[in-house]
């Protein structure tokens, strides 16, 4: 990748930094970001690494491999229309606050206000899931190397020390996230590369092209076969979120119109060729389907690598994962982080004073850092009681953020005359790209509201089989009701200029 030299970044800082005075917002993040590293934050926070692996076993019983490797393909594809529509709205409206400022631009208060709290809601659900499969991942090698029982208390500590370790990396600025970002795309690359290749070349034993391409498995409790298929789509769709990331740094990011939209692009493309890549090499890989589904470990590829490879491969594939994972929760925490800053900047949030500081010598919104962590701790919560907490974590994710991307392109569509197109759009291509990111959106919110597993004995809802991601996301929109009723249609205003700090003091450094 070429690196801009500092003559050159300051020029792409001063054209950046005058169209963001144009949009209403006077600079007071760090421009320290390169196209490379707008990229490698969605590429990290996609992670096929922590979302193929820690769904792999709910794929394995909604629908097994069959839905798990057509699915991907699928949902790969429709989220490559999302992409593209949200690129192109990005690239007019390069901002911090992204999806909300974009529907606040394009639609109105109220439709930025709700979008704002979607787009939250959805971040820090994915914080959750992201940190909480890196917890489950490194209970399995634990389990492994010293017998550790990974008992949902025990997972419980284990992810608040995740949490804890990446707001720590988040307080140091955008420099070292950036680096980080960018180590992540090659580790995750290579990893993939690794896992495949070992479960390709060692195991004596594969599954047939049929079995991975045509099972289809249903331990849901569910007799419709449609049903439980639709509902296996959740591994795809959770895996394909976060993309918005580039949006988010965008004013962190130089030549940020065109970055912020390549970088969603190219994150979800790489994304969807490598998953599939990862997905059929696990699958193929498989000893004992039976036996993988049950794993003692409670990560289903954990005990794929071990029947494949041994103890001592499966350790060491599973320490590929944690530290794939850790770069995911890590680049998601600095997107979420972001979402509260700007939100906070709009004075949206109870608290807005407080959340949207930005500390001075490293140009990072710190308490914005650590209100996404308590947020992402809370979340989990449940799952020290209900065996399928971490599915409507991951739900959360999933009908929080997909809901926000599709406001604004909906806005783009409907009020398509107003919308002005920056260097990176669609051209004539715009509306009907738009139209089918639409309708792909209501489908998969509607879906993934409803129960995933049916429990015992023929009832329809139970404590440990419950879906809560309706009632988060119907909580967090009665929240933004309520919120806008007592505080919000005062103290929320798009753009609302209250800085006069200049970012012009900091070095000229570009990762």
């Amino acid at each position: 990748m070429p690196r801009l030299t500092p003559h050159h970044s300051a020029a792409h800082r001063k054209s950046d930094d005058a169209y963001l005075r144009e949009l209403g917002y006077e600079p007071v993040l760090i421009r320290r970001m390169g196209p490379f590293g707008n990229f490698a934050i969605s590429f990290s926070v996609i992670s096929v690494l922590s979302g193929c692996m820690t769904l792999y076993g709910f794929g394995m019983n909604t629908g097994g491999p069959a839905v798990m490797l057509w699915g991907w393909i699928a949902v790969g594809a429709m989220v490559m229309f999302i992409g593209a529509g949200l690129a192109e709205v990005t690239s007019a409206y390069p901002t911090s606050g992204a999806l909300y400022y974009q529907a606040e631009q394009l639609g109105g208060r109220k439709w930025g206000w709700y979008t704002g709290w979607l787009n939250l809601l959805g971040l820090l659900g994915a914080i959750a899931g992201i940190d909480y499969g890196a917890a489950l991942f490194t209970g399995a090698f634990l389990n492994l190397q010293f017998d550790f029982v990974p008992t949902p208390g025990k997972i419980m500590a284990i992810y608040l020390c995740i949490l804890a370790l990446h707001a720590t990396l988040n307080l140091f600025g955008v420099r070292l996230v950036s680096f980080l970002n960018s180590v992540s795309v090659w580790w995750h690359l290579s990893g993939v590369a690794l896992i495949v290749g070992a479960l390709a070349i060692v195991p004596s034993h594969h599954q047939s092209a049929g079995f991975v391409f045509g099972e289809f498995v249903n331990n849901t409790g569910w007799t419709s076969p449609m049903y439980v298929a639709v509902v296996g789509l959740l591994l795809a769709q959770y895996t394909f979120c976060g993309y918005d990331a580039s949006a988010h740094l965008s004013e962190e990011t130089t030549n940020a119109q065109v970055s912020a939209a390549r970088g969603i692009i190219h994150a979800i493309g790489w994304s969807w060729l490598a998953g599939l890549v990862l997905l059929a090499g696990l699958t193929f890989a498989i000893q004992d389907y039976a036996g993988t589904v049950g794993s003692a470990t409670g990560v289903p590829p954990a005990q794929i690598f071990l029947d494949a490879l041994g103890l001592a491969g499966a350790k060491a594939l599973l320490l590929v994962v944690i530290v794939a994972q850790l770069f995911c929760g890590n680049a998601e925490t600095a997107a979420a982080s972001r979402m509260v800053f700007a939100f906070s900047r709009d004075g949206a949030l109870p608290g807005s004073q407080l959340w949207r500081r930005v500390h001075q010598r490293t140009g990072t919104p710190r308490n914005a850092v650590w209100l996404s962590i308590i947020c992402a701790a809370v979340l989990a919560l449940p799952s020290l009681y209900s065996p399928t907490a971490y599915a409507a974590i991951t739900s959360i994710n999933v009908i929080g953020i997909t809901p926000a991307y599709m406001l604004p392109i909906y806005l783009r569509i409907r009020h398509r005359d107003k919308f002005r197109p920056g260097p990176w759009n669609l051209g004539r291509w715009g509306v009907p790209v738009g139209t089918i990111a639409v309708i792909w959106v209501v489908f998969v919110t509607v879906l993934f509201c409803l129960p995933q597993t049916r429990p015992e004995g023929g009832a329809l809802l139970s404590v440990g089989t419950f879906n809560y991601a309706p009632i988060a996301l119907v909580s967090v929109l009665a929240l933004a009701w309520i919120w806008w009723r007592i505080n919000g249609r005062r103290s929320y205003e798009v753009p609302a200029q209250s800085f006069d700090q200049s970012a012009g003091a900091y070095e000229d450094e570009v990762v």
